[in-house]
């Protein structure tokens, strides 16, 4: 990624490496990041509810757990909204850091 031909541009227009990292090659390379990121929180989340029934951590997980045990749909409808909550807000958070990233995105 560093030999591309914005990079080696910038670099003869006589800018110091440190610049062309920073203003070109970075906020390029964050694009994927920022996707990775924004799809990996929510599965974070939601391997926590593996990991409290491992280890018998008492949260979120091991509440939905036994509600669906249960059958306490209330606490299980909260769960859900609460899990689609950290979908969106992840989605949203994402949307905006492109935008922060990138210029060519525009929030309208």
């Amino acid at each position: 990624m560093i030999r591309q031909d914005y990079l080696t541009t910038a670099r003869a227009k006589g800018l110091h490496q440190r610049i062309v990292i920073l203003r070109h090659a970075l906020p390029n390379a964050l694009i994927p990041l920022i996707t990775v990121i924004g799809i990996q929180v929510p599965a974070l989340f939601a391997g926590a509810v593996v990991i409290e029934q491992i280890f018998s951590w008492p949260g979120m997980g091991q509440l939905a757990l036994a509600s669906i045990t249960q059958r306490d749909y209330p606490v299980l409808t909260g769960f859900i909204l609460i899990v689609a909550v950290l979908v969106l807000v992840s989605n949203l958070l994402a949307d905006v850091a492109y935008a922060v990233v990138d210029p060519r995105i525009r929030l309208q």
